[in-house]
């Protein structure tokens, strides 16, 4: 595979395997010499030049005039957006198989999944040499995909990376950030896309981004982490664990979390009570789709676009999300699952005043095929997100590292930090990578 792939090279590519909901209309500046740098946004970050549909046909046509803060950053240091990458329909997806705009395909397996809800993010990163990726994770949109795509997915402290320019899709638990092959990749790009931005106040009470060396000696293992789990993952896992402590000389501890199980139930009321508040502004008279029958009364003009452009898992999201934010039943339901919330951010706190990292694997399983998706029930695609939505809730930096293979697919570990220490992850992210072997697909077109 060439160092950075010819125009030609990249259409095939996307035809092949979905991952790109938009292409850059002129792509010469590939066949450059020396080529360009290239990075791509996901398809809910805004960039100037592009549709910005977050995977929604309710958004179909929709293109900002300006450039969401991170994807503003990457072009000022030169970078090439070659694209926006394919992805749940708003986020709402483990395995980016909800896409208004076809569903990527896993390049180790194409009849696997990708991830979700940033897969074709990763499946950018693991085809394209040298590619970086912006990705967004609301409950694990970035450590999945990284996972089942054999990548690195860094996902910073929630208020790290400015949200200005993100379609929202929980505005407390969106976060922007990288998918890479390499650690250097990481160090490099972290800086440029992090930092305060007077339009995102969320973003101005960071602490400066130290980068000094931050040398990882002891890590938590979760008890409550190693149920669930496929046999080749634990396994894998497992592996991985003894490699720290034989090659690395980190030290392992056993800790219990209890309230890891309470975090899946909490998150997915936290998530759905916004994300229904923030899609309510689709209505058919602003963004994307318009409703051209204008003489209807407003709540049937609301619900015909609504009804005909939504997919059916954001229809369920949003029934989810009224129905725990209605009168009655918001204290049932919505205020216990910011009680939940805090009290993981509480065991987070306490595994990390003796530890520098928390470590469990990313996913209870590699990625699954289609046909396996086919048969699952919601629940039961919601539950896959038990080891990815803890961090996610608690708005806590993690990495997700590839850290073996099975059937030639890849398995992740996922390292978690400390609030505004991401330098834990990037030392864990140098010191595993010097030492792992990490395989990527060789595909011909």
């Amino acid at each position: 595979m060439s160092c950075l792939p010819t125009q030609e090279r990249l259409i095939r590519l996307n035809e092949r395997f979905n991952i790109f909901s938009e292409l850059a209309q002129d792509l010469t500046d590939l066949d450059e010499y020396p080529p360009r740098p290239t990075f791509s946004a996901k398809d809910n970050l805004c960039a100037d030049g592009f549709q910005a549909r977050a995977g929604s046909r309710i958004l179909d046509g929709y293109r900002p005039p300006f450039d969401a803060t991170p994807v503003h950053r990457m072009r000022q240091e030169g970078m090439l957006l070659i694209g926006k990458t394919n992805m749940d329909e708003f986020g709402f997806g483990t395995f980016s198989t909800n896409s208004g705009y076809g569903v990527p395909r896993n390049p180790f397996d194409e009849g696997r999944a990708c991830g979700g809800s940033s897969g074709g993010a990763a499946a950018a990163t693991s085809l394209l040499e040298g590619h970086v990726a912006l990705g967004v994770s609301t409950g694990g949109s970035i450590s999945c995909p990284a996972s089942f795509c054999g990548v690195l997915g860094l996902t910073p402290t929630y208020g790290r990376v400015s949200r200005y320019g993100l379609i929202d899709y929980g505005n407390s638990l969106d976060k922007v950030g990288l998918m890479t092959r390499d650690s250097a990749s990481l160090r490099t790009w972290l800086p440029i896309i992090s930092g305060a931005d007077p339009k995102d106040p969320t973003s101005c009470v960071q602490p400066a981004l130290d980068l000094t060396a931050r040398n990882v000696e002891r890590i938590a293992v979760p008890k409550e982490a190693m149920q669930n789990l496929s046999s080749g993952v634990e396994s894998k896992f497992s592996e991985a664990l003894r490699s720290l402590q034989r090659d690395h000389d980190i030290l392992i501890d056993e800790v219990s979390m209890p309230s890891l199980r309470f975090a899946l139930s909490a998150y997915y009321v936290l998530a759905t009570s916004e994300a229904s508040t923030n899609l309510a502004r689709y209505s058919g008279m602003r963004y994307g789709v318009r409703n051209s029958n204008i003489s209807q009364h407003f709540n049937d003009f609301f619900t015909e676009t609504r009804s005909a452009s939504f997919g059916t898992e954001a229809k369920r999201r949003i029934l989810l999300g009224t129905y725990a934010r209605m009168v009655g039943f918001r204290d049932r339901y919505y205020m216990k699952a910011l009680a939940v919330r805090q009290l993981v951010i509480s065991e987070y706190k306490r595994a990390l005043q003796d530890h520098d990292l928390v470590l469990t694997p990313t996913m209870p399983f590699i990625a699954p095929r289609f046909l396996e998706i086919e048969r699952m029930r919601p629940l039961e695609a919601y539950q896959a997100d038990f080891l990815t939505v803890p961090p996610n809730l608690a708005g806590l930096p993690h990495l997700s590292l590839p850290c073996g293979y099975i059937e030639g697919m890849p398995v992740g570990m996922q390292a978690v930090a400390s609030h505004w220490e991401e330098r834990a992850l990037l030392d864990m992210a140098d010191r595993w990578t010097s030492r792992f072997h990490m395989r990527f697909p060789e595909v011909s077109i």
